[in-house]
């Protein structure tokens, strides 16, 4: 009999959390400017399901976050700097551990750069810009993140510059036929020709849940990781072995499966600590990638 999807408890194998080396913040909830046809949660400017945080809940988390000796804090959205107090929030991370932030970086002011150079400057630890753009040109990119959204982000990119952050492109392979060294080629050649002379790159495979299941296609029955899998194989690769993230509902297992059911692990860092099943077929694409929302992980390249 087939192995129903997503995979029973039964079947499904247990990861552990081997130790909390990152801690993620879902900053903007899933409300953001653009509406991206890839994106796994769909977050658009419409989209309410999760709220943005606050100072004042952030805080206690990572004062919590320091018995735990979480090494690094990452913001996700939508889009973070929709959130009122992202500057504020960010800044004072700066005092807990290295931060990065994950943007589209069209609604970056000047004033908030500043702050955040001078944050970096003053503290012991880096501040990393992860911007999100799927094209090396408009033609390519802005069918996928809207009409304008080329010119917006890398006017963003442009900025980041100036006040001296080296910000990593992050680019979604959207065309499954498109070879990963000419998109990364085409992508260090249009960087260097805008003045960014030391351009970073990490090119992601799509996960397929959300609006990428409906742009392009959902995974297939076979995708999925089962206990066989497993075998021998060093879980520490998976998000959820080292990761947790927060949101308005608590604490969840991982940034992709924000909207699953059952991925809030509970109210405390030390509930969410428990193991959990890899029950969704989003897991195949961690199995098969590594932690690819991490820094480190992908095809996180110099050009």
């Amino acid at each position: 009999m087939a192995i129903p999807l997503p995979l029973t408890d039964s079947h499904a194998p247990e990861v552990p959390l081997h130790h909390l080396d990152q801690l993620w913040f879902q900053l903007a909830g899933t409300i953001c400017n653009y509406t991206c046809r890839h994106c796994f949660i769909s977050c658009s400017p419409h989209n309410h399901s999760f709220d943005f945080l606050s100072w004042r809940e952030v805080e206690p988390w990572l004062d919590e976050s320091v018995k735990f000796g979480v090494r690094e804090y990452y913001f996700t959205g939508g889009e973070p700097f929709l959130n009122p107090e992202a500057t504020t929030i960010i800044e004072r991370t700066l005092e807990y551990g290295p931060a990065s932030v994950l943007t589209n970086a069209s609604v970056l002011r000047d004033e908030w750069l500043k702050r955040l150079r001078a944050a970096e400057d003053r503290s012991g630890y880096s501040l990393e810009w992860r911007v999100s753009l799927d094209g090396f040109t408009p033609e390519m990119n802005d069918p996928i993140r809207g009409e304008g959204t080329f010119e917006r982000t890398m006017c963003g990119v442009r900025r980041l510059i100036e006040y001296d952050f080296l910000p990593i492109i992050t680019v979604t392979v959207v065309d499954e036929t498109a070879e990963t060294t000419e998109l990364f080629d085409g992508f260090v050649k249009m960087l260097r020709d805008m003045g960014y002379s030391r351009p970073r790159l990490k090119i992601l495979p799509p996960l397929r849940i959300g609006a990428e299941a409906d742009r392009c296609r959902g995974y297939a029955p076979d995708e999925r990781v089962t206990a066989e899998m497993l075998a021998d194989f060093d879980m520490q690769q998976l998000l959820c072995s080292h990761a947790r993230l927060v949101s308005d509902r608590g604490v969840h297992v991982c940034p992709i499966l924000l909207e699953a059911p059952d991925s809030v692990l509970g109210q405390s860092l030390m509930e969410a600590s428990r193991p959990f099943a890899l029950r969704y077929q989003a897991c195949w694409t961690c199995y098969q990638h590594g932690s690819i929302c991490s820094n480190p992980s992908g095809s996180l390249r110099d050009g």
